[in-house]
């Protein structure tokens, strides 16, 4: 049974140059940001105590926005995955799939991590920070404030068990997605050994969910302008240009590490998946841009699919499977920029690690990138983890919120971008193909 996904709204979308749409609306919530922001002499300019409650109206359709999709993101990724899996008509399909993926999302964290470590000993950004600011870090942290608090810590057996949801209700409310894709792989697998009269009406059920799920985002979608004018007004407005320019360093150095990981995203596509590069690139655009713009892979998701099987012409069951999959657990930004961050702390502190505690960043950073949760803001409190870790104090963090928003956007964009590599690669790697005509434009 051919289970394409109904996804009419976002096609159209597509072809009406959503990229376009965003791109307009970035530009202009910038421009409103600078005029509207108190400190920027503009005639336009808000009185500083004016600032919150018309940054709380700006982001209001962005909130509205990544609501609706948090709404039906569990339901989604779930109906996506068992979908994946329960449509190849290759048993061995999921066997040969994990043997491929898993070692590639593991090798493509790993060369992450090392770019960051290379481009954070090369340029050193934590040299490049005054002594003024750090003292500033260290007085809010004594005081109790603009810390940043670290997750609790567990044992590995603890998070080897934890994988395994022993609530689905409690997993799917508090949205722990790695949980929520191993339940799914689950329930896919008992599908595909059910008698095929049971199987296909389960099936019918799991492509129900999924159409009213991609119904909502359909209409989702058609806000994301409007989101992300807001957004990113909202993010002008509060931190200004200063911020930027005072750890622009930093930033410079995890935007300079991710450029050059999306450059070894598009040698993958030539080397390993036959394909041209500039063409790929292109076609990903609209895909990095709401990714860019909403800080969230979950949002992203259902664009992603469509443009895996609409022009990258990757086949559904490699599509269904990975792109749910890999806005999981394929956080290759997410890792560059967690490992700069640490570096980048430790020389504010001036602490050395030594070439074992490189290797245990490594590894930690690798390990904490994966199944970290697909929204907003949360690598910041994964960085305060990692730093305990490896004793240098996680209130140095502290420094990085005020541009931890626009490197979230960065990283998230380049999260996505591996995932609709990892798309092509193992469409070509897995021969699912089934005589599809080449990617169109």
């Amino acid at each position: 049974m051919n289970r394409m996904l109904r996804l009419s709204d976002i096609r159209g979308l597509i072809r009406s140059h959503l990229w376009a749409q965003i791109l307009v609306a970035m530009i202009l919530a910038i421009v409103a940001g600078i005029l509207l922001s108190p400190g920027s002499g503009s005639v336009f300019a808000v009185l500083p105590g004016q600032v919150d409650n018309l940054g709380e109206w700006a982001r209001l359709p962005g909130r509205i926005f990544l609501n609706m999709i948090q709404m039906v993101v569990v339901a989604l990724v779930g109906s996506s995955i068992i979908l994946g899996i329960t449509s190849s008509s290759d048993p061995e399909f999921l066997k040969r799939a994990a043997s491929r993926i898993v070692p590639y999302f593991v090798c493509t964290s790993v060369l992450a991590v090392l770019i960051g470590i290379a481009v954070a000993k090369l340029i050193e950004p934590g040299q490049y920070i005054d002594s003024t600011t750090l003292d500033i870090v260290n007085s809010g942290s004594a005081a109790g404030a603009g810390g940043v608090a670290a997750m609790p810590e567990f044992s590995a057996t603890d998070q080897i068990a934890e994988l395994i949801p022993s609530n689905l209700l409690s997993a799917a409310v508090t949205k722990n997605m790695l949980q929520i894709v191993v339940a799914a792989v689950f329930t896919g697998i008992a599908l595909m050994s059910l008698p095929i009269d049971k199987r296909e009406l389960a099936l019918r059920l799991v492509q129900l969910v999924q159409d009213v799920s991609l119904k909502i985002v359909g209409w989702a979608m058609r806000l994301a302008p409007l989101a992300v004018f807001g957004l990113i007004m909202d993010f002008v407005l509060r931190v200004g240009l200063s911020a930027l320019l005072g750890l622009s360093a930093y930033i410079a150095t995890v935007i300079t590490g991710l450029i050059i990981l999306l450059l070894v995203y598009l040698l993958i596509v030539l080397v390993f998946a036959g394909r041209n590069p500039l063409k790929f690139a292109g076609q990903i655009a609209d895909a990095q841009l709401l990714a860019f713009s909403t800080s969230s892979s979950a949002a992203t998701m259902p664009l992603s699919l469509r443009i895996a099987e609409d022009r990258l012409r990757v086949s559904p069951p490699v599509s269904r499977f990975l792109i749910p999959l890999g806005a999981t657990v394929n956080m290759d930004g997410t890792a560059l920029y967690q490992v700069v961050a640490a570096l980048f702390i430790a020389q504010l502190y001036n602490v050395d690690l030594s070439t074992v505690e490189l290797a245990v960043l490594i590894f930690t950073v690798v390990g904490a990138s994966i199944g970290s949760p697909s929204t907003p803001g949360v690598g910041i409190v994964i960085l305060a983890t990692i730093l305990q870790g490896l004793g240098i104090p996680p209130d140095g963090a502290a420094i990085l919120l005020g541009v931890d928003r626009i490197l979230d956007m960065c990283r998230t964009s380049v999260n996505v971008s591996g995932d609709l590599t990892a798309c092509v690669v193992m469409d070509k790697w897995l021969g699912e193909r089934h005589a599809m005509p080449e990617a169109v434009h």
